[in-house]
């Protein structure tokens, strides 16, 4: 079995797996904590959507991103109009309280080609977004102000042997870097979610050939699975993820899983958190507490139900 060394060394570090072996995850059983498990919705949903008819983003769609930075919320989204044949672009919002939005003058901030199901993380200086582009290919696009994109090409994954991944789409990228690691969450027509690393984003390598999250065997997950953020939290991993419990994808929720070491994962029991078509969802730090932004077909926020000063 090959073991991919940076990965090895920290699952050694917690006990969680052993190179060789075909020991599972040591979870057996796991609280999730209310505050990021159990949401209410804002009284005034939804807080963004698209325009309704005659622009560009009439429509918005999959997942969104939004960031707070010194108090600003910053949200990038997918903008687009009717019919299958149209180009999906992207679009910037900002808000001083992640309630009321204002989109950007020079919307759409790239045209250039099509963006969806974008993931944004900062490191330094330099803004790294992960989205989808034709035909659910993942790609990343820098930028150094939040504006102005500039594409890095699509993301080169291989297996554990090296051989790049068999053709086919490969989307909905959600990242997680961890000492000096970065981690590549992606789907495939998402009937399940692959892990892969990277020292220097340029090539990655599946952590192993088999899903890490997969489909069912639960009603609610049944059809469809990918992840769109992962977050630490009490020496923890909480992968939250979007389902689908219909095979022609008519209807999504959001749903979590929690892990020790990023392989192995435990669907809480009580999935989905979020349901009736609202998915894609999101945790954002407000400064004291986790909202819950879901991100398709539209923009909600909910607040920990275990709050009363956020409601």
């Amino acid at each position: 079995m090959y073991c991919y060394k940076t990965i090895f060394i920290l699952l050694l570090a917690t006990g969680s797996i052993q190179c060789g072996s075909s020991q599972k995850s040591i979870i057996s059983s796991v609280a999730f904590p209310e505050e990021i498990i159990h949401f209410v919705p804002y009284k005034n949903n939804p807080v963004f959507s698209g325009t309704g008819a005659g622009t560009w983003d009439s429509r918005i769609r999959e997942r969104g991103y939004i960031l707070r930075e010194d108090s600003t919320y910053h949200l990038w989204y997918t903008g687009y109009e009717n019919g299958n044949d149209k180009v999906k672009h992207l679009g910037y919002a900002s808000s001083s309280d992640g309630i009321n939005w204002t989109r950007h003058k020079d919307n759409p901030v790239y045209s250039a080609d099509w963006v969806e199901d974008v993931f944004v993380i900062k490191e330094g200086g330099t803004y790294f977004m992960f989205a989808e582009g034709r035909d659910d290919i993942a790609h990343l696009l820098t930028s150094t102000d939040r504006i102005h994109w500039t594409e890095q090409g699509n993301i080169d994954i291989r297996k554990t042997n090296g051989e790049p991944i068999g053709k086919g789409a490969y989307g909905t990228p959600a990242v997680w870097k961890e000492n000096g690691i970065w981690y590549l969450f992606y789907e495939r027509g998402d009937l399940g979610v692959w892990l892969a690393s990277s020292n220097d984003l340029k090539k990655w390598t599946n952590i192993q050939d088999e899903p890490v999250l997969k489909i069912g065997p639960e009603a609610y997950d049944r059809f469809a699975v990918a992840v769109n953020q992962v977050i630490k939290y009490k020496g923890l991993y909480y992968a939250y993820y979007h389902a689908s419990a219909y095979e022609d994808w008519r209807e999504w929720s959001t749903c979590v899983a929690v892990s020790e070491d990023l392989i192995h994962w435990k669907k809480y029991e009580n999935n989905p958190i979020v349901g009736n078509d609202t998915s894609s969802g999101i945790l954002v730090n407000d400064g004291r507490v986790f909202r819950l932004y879901t991100m398709h077909p539209d923009v909600k926020v909910f607040f920990p139900a275990t709050d009363s000063v956020s409601r």
